[in-house]
């Protein structure tokens, strides 16, 4: 665990947090070597490692699966997942503050995950999500229930250009009495993209204001797409 510790230690964090508060995403290039990359596709394969898949057809979500880890999480995972919330608590709480809000996120993952519990979201939300040719996913944004993170993060597994083409990441951000925005970001193997879950805090002329994002995948052209998404909330029972 001393390797991925230290990589996201020497991440520009300074830099990722004024991204967040300018344009709600931010990405972190290169925080998972070849070889993660490789054990988290290969572990794709291993059920007992997961407590749920999902087929999106059958949802309407778009096109491919995806597999919610089951608690425990992998030592791996859950490094990556409790060293990063205790760099972004801060950033939430700013976000809350600016947008005169009552919450407010503990330093602390395992104080936010009781926060959680105490409302009866104690399901895992870390995924893997695979698309194959003609995959995509809709637009949507990953809640869960009442208690939500406000930011949340995917590392993408495969690279473009060489294991797939087209799988955009796509955000779409509402601004008020407009038209959507949309932002297509094409992040390379290894690569930690941040993004908002549900909205960040917009500058307006009367003060701040909700400024609501959603995600999702536009079409691959062609091969697989893998990635892994780390939700930083439980999810209902």
């Amino acid at each position: 665990m001393e390797a991925i510790t230290e990589k996201l230690n020497s991440v520009n964090w300074e830099q990722l947090e004024l991204d967040m508060h300018d344009q709600g995403y931010a990405i972190a290039e290169k925080i998972l070597t070849e070889e993660d990359c490789s054990a988290l596709i290969h572990n794709y394969k291993h059920p007992e490692s997961y407590r749920k898949t999902v087929m999106m057809e059958r949802y309407r979500f778009g096109i491919g699966e995806y597999k919610y880890f089951n608690y425990p999480l992998p030592p791996f995972i859950e490094t990556i997942r409790t060293s990063v919330y205790s760099r972004l608590a801060t950033i939430a709480n700013t976000w809350m503050k600016a947008l005169q809000l009552a919450h407010h996120y503990p330093a602390a993952h395992e104080e936010f995950l009781a926060l959680c519990k105490s409302q009866e979201q104690t399901k895992a939300t870390v995924l893997i999500l695979k698309y194959g040719k003609g995959g995509f996913n809709t637009l949507h944004q990953d809640l869960y229930g009442d208690v939500y993170f406000p930011i949340q993060l995917v590392l993408f597994l495969s690279e473009p250009g060489k294991d797939y083409e087209g799988g955009e990441f796509v955000l779409t951000q509402q601004n008020p009495r407009a038209q959507s925005k949309a932002i297509v970001l094409k992040p390379r193997k290894g690569d930690m993209l941040l993004f908002t879950t549900n909205f960040r805090p917009a500058k307006g002329s009367r003060g701040y204001y909700q400024m609501k994002m959603k995600h999702g995948i536009s079409e691959v052209q062609w091969g697989e797409r893998y990635a892994l998404g780390i939700i930083f909330h439980d999810a209902l029972s």
